[in-house]
């Protein structure tokens, strides 16, 4: 026997979830307000949506950075965690406070974290899984020991409030997760897609390199949410459950062995449909889209803290996001531990 076989090798190193934390707004919009805003009605919205009501950023000078600095604040607070230890912060965005300097970099001096690696993942809904997909390199790597991700947007910045097909939807929030290294739990599998030609369907049409901001542009109101509903649906209720089924399939994993399906929270029924493809029943799915709406990034890890007393260690979570582009992506783990911590 050579001596290479009798060294034990090394468990893989997993990048585990150890924290999580969220922030939304005090200022509640509810479908009641909404009524008076453009037509529809609190029966209109809950029938096709599921939402109730939604959290909107409110003050002058606060933006998507102000969200993502009070989420790592209480991250970084409930887990007795120096803002000295942090080695690296990945924000995952659609409405960035600026073109530059990116989001992650404004959380950071707005938390304390000094002299670290800091970036802006877009993926759109998609982004949190994106980001927390680029953290796990990092953790299995060795490079890093301890990483925060962000998911936080401000989407009440680019939405049209005379449009009643996307004013109902979308909601302001963040969430933030503290990633560190583990032998025993954390992410096993994740699954990252895209598809460039869906970006007609739901996109914004100007302020970026192709169609910079100017009066007209303003005018025509282009700096809003574009979107097709009925193509953005389509595509949505397939490629959410194709993507938690391919994980589920490529892990040998039944319907019985997923605990909870942490899904991207766009409208309630295409989660109904994601969880029906997985055969699993309405008790094992988060739901936070009644009370918070689309935050886009955000959505994901608000579920993970709203549900966080509710896991326990060893837990087998499955996330499945669909976001504009068109971008979707999922991801396997297992949670790193007991209770909401104090």
């Amino acid at each position: 026997m050579s001596k290479a076989t009798k060294t034990p090798r090394k468990r893989p190193q997993y990048a585990a979830i150890t924290a999580v934390h969220g922030y939304v707004p005090p200022d509640v919009l509810t479908n009641a307000k909404l009524a008076q805003m453009v037509d529809t009605s609190d029966q209109w919205i809950v029938a096709r949506t599921g939402i109730k009501e939604r959290r909107i950023l409110t003050g002058a000078g606060l933006g998507t950075s102000h969200m993502g600095a009070q989420a790592v604040r209480g991250l970084l607070a409930k887990t007795a965690t120096p803002a000295s230890a942090v080695e690296l912060l990945i924000c995952a965005t659609t409405t960035p406070d600026f073109v530059f300097p990116s989001t992650a970099n404004l959380i950071c001096d707005m938390a304390g974290i000094r002299n670290v690696g800091s970036f802006d993942v877009q993926a759109a809904c998609s982004g949190f899984v994106y980001a927390l997909t680029i953290a796990a390199q990092f953790i299995a790597s060795g490079q890093y020991r301890k990483i925060v991700v962000v998911g936080a947007d401000k989407m009440s910045a680019i939405i049209d409030y005379t449009d009643r097909a996307t004013c109902v939807l979308f909601g302001d929030g963040a969430g933030a997760v503290l990633v560190e290294p583990s032998r025993r739990y954390g992410i096993i599998d994740t699954l990252l897609c895209s598809d460039g030609s869906g970006m007609r369907h739901l996109h914004q049409k100007a302020g970026g390199s192709r169609m910079p901001p100017t009066a007209e542009t303003v005018a025509k109101r282009l700096h809003y949410v574009h979107q097709e509903g009925a193509s953005v649906y389509k595509f949505a209720i397939a490629r959410m459950a194709d993507v938690a089924v391919a994980l589920m399939k490529r892990n040998r994993l039944l319907s019985e062995d997923i605990d909870w399906l942490v899904p991207h929270q766009a409208n309630k029924r295409i989660i109904e449909a994601t969880a029906k493809r997985m055969k699993l029943s309405a008790d094992r799915v988060m739901m936070t889209i009644h009370k918070y709406g689309n935050t886009t990034a955000a959505t994901i890890p608000l579920c993970l803290w709203d549900y966080e007393a509710r896991l326990k260690a060893g837990d087998r979570l499955l996330m499945a996001a669909f976001g504009g582009g068109f971008t979707w992506g999922g991801l396997y783990l297992t949670w790193a531990y007991d209770g909401k911590r104090k």
